[in-house]
């Protein structure tokens, strides 16, 4: 059986803390950020899935070396390839979307290496219950958007959480506990 989390993704990021006077406001790109989570099945296959819809901003201010992350993600938006699937998992057992349609995350604070970000603190919020979480960054960039001329910061990142701790631990161990969230976001300046 599949479980969800991520909204690390939840944990989405890249960046969080203060905010100076110099930062700028960023948009969650929604068609291209994906919470994904992955867990082991039975002792099988590592399983994977993601979110669909996921929305929030970003700020942040490279010269100061700080920022911001409020991520919203629509838990029914949850995608694991198979229909019927989707809706077993968006059960009481798993996420209870019916009583918990949203899960978040807030950053708390960001750990530079240079003038990158290297990892984002925060809390994620899943079934109403919040957790501490540390998004290690793989990728991070500021640049100007080929496309759209605007500027544009992206990362990838990832974290693992116990769905045990969030109320969403059925079946584990056989079903793993651990899952793993990666998030690949991309924000674009307001």
């Amino acid at each position: 059986m599949r479980t969800s989390f991520i909204a690390a993704a939840l944990a989405l990021s890249a960046f969080a803390g203060s905010v100076s006077a110099q930062s700028a406001t960023y948009a969650i790109d929604t068609s291209h950020t994906f919470p994904r989570f992955s867990y082991n099945h039975l002792g099988l296959s590592t399983q994977q899935s993601r979110f669909n819809n996921t929305t929030g901003t970003v700020t942040f201010d490279k010269a100061a070396k700080t920022g911001a992350v409020d991520v919203v993600i629509d838990m029914k938006g949850v995608d694991t390839g198979f229909t019927a699937f989707n809706g077993h998992i968006q059960g009481e057992d798993f996420l209870d979307t019916a009583k918990f349609p949203t899960a978040t995350f807030k950053s708390t604070k960001v750990v530079f290496e240079g003038d990158k970000p290297a990892a984002v603190e925060g809390n994620l919020t899943i079934k109403g219950i919040t957790k501490p979480v540390t998004l290690k960054i793989n990728n991070f960039v500021s640049t100007q958007h080929p496309m759209m001329k605007k500027d544009v910061i992206a990362a990838d990142a990832v974290t693992t959480i116990k769905r045990t701790e969030f109320n969403a631990g059925k079946f584990a161990p056989y079903v793993g506990d651990d899952v793993t969230i990666t998030i690949a976001i991309e924000a674009i300046k307001q």
